[in-house]
């Protein structure tokens, strides 16, 4: 039963349907396995946040056991805050998979017009892998993420070998599997007038006659099936987690001298003298930008805006770190949090803390409590205790955007 292909645009909406509604008997767990902690939350939390933030969703039907419906949904929400929890639809799941999946559809928005269906228990499913599935949709009108076979893989009879499998054509079936939504309906009608039970999406549409296209998963898009893979899991979540963050240390001290204004944080300050430099000499936000360069492996502000070049003489220092920032987002980087400790004997600084915070936190796009700025002296030693110049220190922790 073929059916004909119909153009999808780019501003049809995507409906998510994730079946949760089995208990994962081979987990030996007490609980169903969607459940089970994962980096300190339930699996299923991990899956369903990586959905929700996508901007194409526009609803996800979470389907979950009858008699977890209400519980599970209790215990999911306050830890989705981060995420529009307004996409959320809850729903009773079937006897079978094929059965959470049409109630999960059925529940879905008349609007949305393209559907992907992915397990619960695949916490480690991508935006990449997502992307490439809608795109697959757009391209065949019906997809599935998978892997190719790099095992050697044999055919045995009664614990004897009888071939080896030609594994050249053969791929490891994957979620998401997407489609548009009157192809996913047209299988399933299908499949009730023939008393046909699937394994997955893709074999509904198998049976049905539409053509399925492949596209790339991941070999770390793993479904949790047994303990094994739950310690797996954990594993490859915490590589990730350590790739994502990056610390960024900046040091700058610039002297003191007449005729200059003293600018710090992007504030001007009133005071007798200035801060000498190529720029405006912002030694508060320079450590900044050094910081921030270090955790993108960098280098220093000299290498990005050297002393050298006239462009940037008397230069806006704000406008500076608004590049290193633009930088950041080329790598995908996000500032977490900057803690900035500046030296300086004289002035006061306390006054102008709050819109120095306020400027910079603009500036980076975060709120301003990310920022912290704190003052110290040196009990008048040295350069900055006889009031000859001012140091700053700075950290930051950058992790990836979108996470």
């Amino acid at each position: 039963m073929l059916r004909e292909r119909t153009e999808v645009t780019g501003n049809c909406s995507v409906g998510v349907i994730i079946p949760a509604a089995g208990f994962g008997s081979r987990m030996g767990a007490a609980i169903p396995k969607q459940f089970l902690d994962l980096g300190g939350e339930p699996l299923l939390a991990r899956t369903l946040r990586v959905f929700l933030q996508h901007p194409l969703v526009a609803a996800v039907a979470v389907v979950l056991p009858p008699e977890h419906l209400h519980a599970g949904q209790a215990q999911l929400l306050p830890l989705l805050e981060s995420a529009d929890k307004g996409k959320l639809l809850w729903i009773a799941g079937g006897a079978t998979r094929q059965q959470s999946v049409r109630n999960g559809l059925a529940a879905l928005p008349t609007a949305v017009s393209r559907i992907l269906v992915h397990d619960g228990a695949r916490p480690l499913v991508t935006t990449a892998i997502i992307d490439r599935c809608v795109e697959g949709i757009e391209r065949h009108g019906a997809v599935i993420a998978a892997v190719p076979v790099k095992d050697t893989l044999k055919e045995a009879e009664g614990g004897t070998i009888v071939r080896t499998v030609d594994r050249e054509r053969l791929w490891q079936a994957q979620t998401p599997q997407g489609m548009e939504r009157h192809v996913l309906e047209q299988a399933y009608r299908h499949a009730e007038a023939s008393g046909f039970l699937g394994t997955d999406e893709a074999s509904l549409l198998e049976h049905a006659g539409i053509p399925v296209a492949v596209v790339m998963g991941s070999e770390q898009n793993i479904k949790i099936t047994r303990p094994d893979d739950l310690r797996i899991a954990a594993g490859l979540l915490r590589q990730e987690d350590s790739a994502m963050l990056r610390i960024g240390h900046g040091f700058d001290a610039h002297r003191l001298v007449e005729g200059r204004k003293l600018i710090l944080g992007g504030q001007e300050i009133p005071y007798h003298l200035g801060l000498d430099g190529h720029s405006d000499a912002d030694v508060l936000v320079h450590a900044l930008m050094d910081a921030i360069l270090g955790a993108l492996g960098e280098g220093d502000i000299g290498r990005h805006f050297p002393d050298t070049d006239e462009h940037y003489r008397g230069a806006d220092s704000l406008r500076l770190l608004a590049r290193v920032m633009e930088l950041a987002g080329e790598k995908q980087m996000r500032l977490v949090n900057a803690d900035i400790t500046v030296i300086c004997q004289r002035p006061k600084l306390a006054p102008y803390m709050t819109a120095m915070k306020e400027r910079i936190a603009a500036v980076c796009a975060v709120a301003a409590e990310q920022i912290n700025i704190k003052a110290t002296t040196t009990e008048q030693m040295g350069y900055t205790g006889r009031g000859e110049g001012i140091s700053t220190h700075a950290v930051v922790l950058l992790g990836k955007s979108g996470l």
